[in-house]
């Protein structure tokens, strides 16, 4: 059984500003963001993490590497493109307001209707995308890492669509469970030889020292 730790990357500005990202778009990380990177890895601090694995865009690279410091084990780090965030197309770097308004349709189905969502529009990744790019790199870390702990740091909307596809939720429930907050962790355990996986903890957050708010949820 491997046991996989999904930790979304710490909080950005442009995540404050409540704009789009994605793979293209990027802003520096907050300053208590790095506090709270300390807060989870001193949350697994025992535990011995064999990898991690994360994406190359910078908010992600520098939070693997700030919790890795700080972690009892210091594990390498391998950045993987697979692991990058949906690409966003023409939203990358608009506020969800101004998406709302240019983009009414994109805007409702990428948020509550992934079956629904089609980027042709804007130039981006639908969800079956991401799920096809991510899977195989996750398959590939479990073969690897037969009965270990392994991180995997990446983004809010990849990571949610890619978690709910692998604990079997079709394209049209892939929100049920709910966003991701900054430097929250998902822990999912494989089954079966890498065949199945069960959710252990879904966005936890308990380990960091302030209340979440809307703009940390994805």
């Amino acid at each position: 059984m491997t046991r996989l730790y999904f930790v979304r990357h710490g909080k950005t500005e442009w995540n404050l500003e409540s704009r789009y990202q994605g793979a293209g778009g990027d802003s520096p990380l907050l300053e208590q963001s790095y506090e709270e990177m300390k807060e989870l890895a001193d949350h697994f601090y025992n535990v011995s993490f064999a990898h991690i694995f994360a994406s190359p865009i910078k908010r992600a690279r520098i939070t693997a590497e700030t919790i890795a410091e700080h972690l009892k084990t210091q594990p390498q780090i391998t950045l993987l493109s697979r692991l990058a965030e949906f690409n966003l197309g023409k939203m990358e770097g608009m506020k969800f307001a101004d998406v709302e308004k240019q983009f009414p349709e994109e805007f409702i189905n990428f948020r509550t209707q992934p079956d629904r969502y089609d980027p042709s529009r804007i130039g981006g990744e639908s969800y079956q995308d991401v799920i096809d790019r991510m899977t195989p790199a996750i398959m590939d870390i479990v073969r690897e890492y037969p009965n270990e702990n392994v991180m995997i740091v990446s983004h809010g909307a990849a990571l949610n669509a890619e978690m709910n596809h692998l604990l079997g939720a079709s394209l049209p429930n892939l929100k049920k469970r709910g966003g991701l907050a900054n430097t929250s962790t998902t822990i999912i355990d494989t089954k079966n030889n890498g065949q199945s996986f069960e959710l252990i903890d879904w966005n936890d957050t308990d380990y960091l020292n302030r209340k979440i708010d809307k703009t940390d949820i994805v």
